[in-house]
């Protein structure tokens, strides 16, 4: 679809680069010619992902970070400068999130959804930006969802997480525009993922339910988001900035998920 050296002579550093999504993109990335820094807070998933780059021939970097703490994503940004003296691209892809009763919720629990989330992709944001902007262009990818701006039950400290996202996405969309660096969001549907088939839709009946509100009749693929990071990332998008790209087949234009996980007893009491 995309030509092999789409992104070559790139440098692309993506969060959660490990597992799910954000490790098809970095493969994805890689295979379009960019070299790739992961950062996640489990290194050894990092240094497996990071290998199979490595062993088709681009440069990887694995770099063990929690992006919650702002300390760490500047030496992440250190790491990069000293490694590939620039940064093109930035996918923020990591991500927090739990099913429960807004009633249950703890400060602790709250404020460790939004470091990740919000505090997390505002500092990686800002250190890729510093020196995008400074260098003149670069593309940043924020990952969020269409319940940031419809909300979700029993998702309170993601949707209002992802929410603040959308409108980093938009605000710096705006604001770096003219100094050549464009802002974008995706915000991917139900996907299938061995993360997403454990904790989204572990019975049969819910896996059911959710297909049936989804106006394609299929859950997305890592490589239908990998895609829409490409073509964001790419010249292809050059006119496109502070826009939210939806890929979730029609899912979010309706409201039937938001059902579902009320059936599924996140927010009332338990279905038997």
């Amino acid at each position: 679809m995309f030509s092999k050296d789409l992104l070559k002579g790139k440098v692309a550093v993506v969060t959660g680069g490990g597992t799910g999504i954000g490790k098809v993109v970095c493969e994805q990335l890689a295979e379009h010619g960019a070299d790739v820094v992961l950062a996640a807070r489990q290194l050894d998933r990092l240094e497996e992902a990071a290998a199979a780059i490595r062993a088709k021939g681009r440069r990887a970097l694995a770099v063990a970070t929690d992006i919650s703490e702002y300390d760490q994503v500047k030496a992440l940004f250190e790491r990069v400068d000293a490694e590939f003296g620039k940064v093109d691209l930035m996918v923020n892809n990591a991500a927090a999130n739990f099913i429960r009763p807004s009633e249950t919720l703890t400060s602790v629990r709250w404020r460790k959804v939004i470091d990740i989330v919000l505090h997390g992709t505002f500092h990686c944001t800002l250190e890729a930006g510093k020196r995008m902007l400074k260098q003149g262009g670069g593309s940043v990818i924020n990952m969020v969802t269409a319940y940031a701006w419809r909300g979700a039950p029993g998702l309170l400290p993601s949707s209002a997480a992802k929410a603040g996202v959308v409108a980093l996405t938009r605000t710096l969309g705006v604001e770096w525009a003219a100094r050549g660096v464009r802002v974008n969001a995706i915000a991917p549907g139900f996907i299938d993922t061995p993360q997403s088939r454990e904790r989204l839709w572990p019975e049969e009946w819910i896996r059911e339910e959710l297909l049936n509100e989804v106006p394609s009749r299929k859950f997305g693929t890592e490589m239908d988001v990998a895609n829409a990071t490409l073509f964001l990332a790419s010249p292809l998008s050059s006119y496109v900035t502070g826009e939210v790209l939806v890929v979730d087949g029609g899912e979010s234009l309706g409201k039937g998920a938001l059902r579902i996980i009320e059936k599924s007893g996140a927010v009332r009491k338990p279905r038997k």
